[in-house]
């Protein structure tokens, strides 16, 4: 957010350039008062703090109040200051995580506190309120991110743990800023104030004075605040497998239709998805939508209709126990469901070349969000691809770099890349497409300086200068945990339907009276959705459509089988009126 600004001594309200600093009108700000209190508020006053979660969402009635990062600290400083008619927080206020600055009254005036319970309801109910309020919240979280706000990870460029941090805070859109101990000197101060040996990194500074020594994903996702797992041996209805487009339209039909529902995911919210700068051939959002805002919404909703969302959380079997499914997680821990949707998605495939495994994470990414193209401001950059990822990624990087570089190892940017795509990427003029092209070798000590690149079709080689390569060339089944507990096909993908009929136990139907249904796996119960299925269409609306037909599918299948798992943390089943009795059609 922009640093509060000087004028004649005085310390005016920051500008909304971004649409991140909306104001409320008086009739939004009555309706709300209905559902709140009015407070008064005195000079110097903490509202919320940096680091604790998210109480009550609050509008200003009258007098400013000053957003800082580093609150008390040394490092203190401005991000916005605001005024009457707008609303404090960001997007951690609707999703339970922390708040990542403090907010404290400059001028006394007057709030209005709402419980962010009722607010989230509110927002649930209101679509123009509700519109409103998220892409205010999307918007302060992404300039959070630009600026380097949130946490600290202290560590060096060459450390798996540094990367694997970096990725988790990355991949669920998380304020934070590396200190590369290689390069960065206050990086070196910070390890000697907190008295830190080097051994001991990475590590994760919150708050300026909380210290996490080289921590697990899940001890960060509870320090900020994530829905990560903590209750054990659980029980729901459906359990879901992935939490990308697939898996969250699965959680929010599944939940949406009354089914207690468990959605979980060992990285993050979003999948390959929440990792696009920007989706444009995506139904209703024709100025195009990004993935972050996408899933974003979908995390809403998610939590709205009363899904449970747990990440990180990594599962590691899947066993059949009776007339349900016992879904077993590294740390032990397991969920038992009447029915599984497995939504676990793929991951890109890494670039084979010499050397490098060491500048992945540094200057080599399997992404393009936000946070990788705030490391190569103003650089030339590469992207290997000729699919609509690359083209995607190409685009928005050169909004960041100074020139990039799509290679592509085939002849025609069309065969794989849709023809919206296409014709934006071979106008923009910073854009240099190379076919029949690839990457043959990495140079630099540090970090990525150049590649030399060979013509396929000659044996023609050359060098390009890059600071940063970007590599989106295919995608592998996440299903290593899968395997021996139902069919795959030849490359790792879930079969369905009646190609899983075809690989299954026979009499394991004959039993059931019935083949399996066009989802459903070798086990009945299971289904696949989006692109961990064999033979699905490699697009986010084909995935959602999948995760919300999933659902039906269940009901189909409990039709038959009607094994409602009841869950002790939610009380008994819901029963429905006679004449719902039918699973719900969408």
């Amino acid at each position: 957010m922009s640093t509060a600004q000087h004028g004649n001594g005085a310390v005016r309200e920051t500008p909304d350039r971004y649409g991140a600093f909306p104001r409320l009108t008086p009739e939004q700000l009555q309706n709300l008062t209905a559902h709140g209190e009015r407070r008064r508020t005195t000079e110097g006053e903490v509202l919320y703090r940096e680091g604790e979660p998210f109480r009550e969402f609050l509008a200003i009635l009258s007098g400013t109040v000053e957003i800082l990062q580093d609150h008390g600290d040394r490092e203190e400083r401005t991000m916005a200051l605001h005024g009457p008619g707008r609303f404090l927080g960001e997007l951690g206020m609707l999703e339970g995580q922390a708040a990542f600055d403090t907010a404290v009254v400059r001028e006394a005036g007057e709030i209005l506190a709402v419980p962010v319970e009722r607010q989230r309801t509110l927002i649930g109910r209101d679509p123009v309120l509700g519109d409103l309020i998220l892409r205010a919240c999307l918007g302060r979280r992404y300039l959070l991110i630009g600026l380097g706000a949130g946490f600290r990870i202290l560590g060096s460029c060459y450390s798996q743990d540094t990367r694997r941090l970096r990725e988790f805070a990355a991949r669920n859109r998380l304020p934070h800023r590396w200190l590369d101990l290689e390069r960065d000197k206050e990086a070196e101060a910070l390890l000697r104030r907190f008295s830190v040996r080097p051994d001991e990194t990475p590590v994760v500074l919150w708050k300026g004075d909380r210290v996490l020594r080289n921590p697990s994903n899940a001890e960060l996702a509870r320090l900020i605040g994530l829905p990560a797992p903590t209750a054990k041996d659980a029980q729901c209805d459906v359990v879901v497998v992935g939490a990308g487009p697939a898996g969250l339209a699965a959680a929010v039909y599944g939940a949406s239709d009354g089914l207690t529902t468990i959605s979980v995911d060992a990285v993050a919210t979003g999948g390959q998805a929440g990792t696009s700068s920007r989706i444009e051939n995506y139904l209703g959002f024709p100025s195009g939508i990004s993935g972050g805002e996408l899933i974003e919404r979908a995390v809403l909703q998610a939590h709205k209709f009363g899904a449970r969302l747990m990440v990180p959380a990594q599962v590691n079997r899947l066993t059949p126990q009776d007339d349900a499914y016992v879904v077993t997680f590294t740390d032990g821990s397991h969920v038992r469901a009447g029915a599984v949707v497995l939504a676990s998605g793929v991951r890109y495939r890494r670039l084979e070349v010499p050397g490098i495994e060491r500048l992945e994470g540094i200057s080599v990414y399997y992404a393009a969000t936000v946070h990788e193209a705030s490391l190569c401001e103003a650089d030339p950059v590469a992207v290997v691809g000729g699919g609509n990822s690359a083209g995607q990624a190409a685009l928005f990087l050169a909004q960041h770099a100074s020139g990039v570089h799509l290679l592509v190892r085939g002849g025609d940017l069309n065969a794989d890349m849709s023809r919206y795509l296409v014709d934006q990427v071979e106008r923009h003029p910073k854009i240099e497409v190379l076919l029949h092209t690839e990457v043959r070798d990495v140079s630099g000590k540090d970090k990525l300086e150049s590649l030399s690149v060979e013509d396929n079709t000659g044996g023609e080689r050359r060098p390009l200068r890059a600071a940063a390569l970007f590599v989106f060339i295919g995608a592998r089944p996440r299903t290593e945990w899968l395997r021996g507990a139902l069919a795959l096909d030849e490359k790792g993908f879930v079969l369905t339907g009646a190609d899983a009929r075809a690989a299954a136990d026979a009499t394991r139907w004959d039993a059931l009276g019935r083949a399996p249904l066009l989802l459903e796996t070798s086990l009945p119960g299971v289904f696949a959705a989006g692109d961990v299925r064999s033979g699905s269409v490699k697009r986010v609306a084909s995935a959602t459509g999948e995760g919300a037909m999933a659902i039906r599918l269940v009901h189909e299948h409990r039709e038959n089988a009607g094994n409602l798992v009841r869950d002790r943390t939610t009380g008994p089943e819901r029963p429905q009126p006679e004449a719902d009795r039918s699973p719900p059609r969408r």
